[in-house]
């Protein structure tokens, strides 16, 4: 059970670091003269499925309720 809790700790920590990079990446595109419209749609979306999954995995970890 140990190592499960470590394997989803990195791996919010792994999405975490993706969500940051690709905030980053929203900025610079949505700053450029003419921004990729098409381009700044999917990282906004990708962006959006690596916060609902940042969001499941804190949930598993840190439950609301005690057990």
């Amino acid at each position: 059970m140990d190592t499960h809790l470590h394997s989803l700790s990195r791996r919010l920590i792994e999405l975490r670091i993706e969500h940051a990079d690709l905030d980053a990446s929203v900025d610079r595109v949505a700053e450029s003269a003419m921004p990729d419209e098409l381009l700044l749609r999917r990282l906004k979306k990708r962006r959006l499925a690596l916060r609902d999954e940042i969001a499941r995995l804190e949930r598993l970890l840190e439950p609301s309720e005690p057990a």
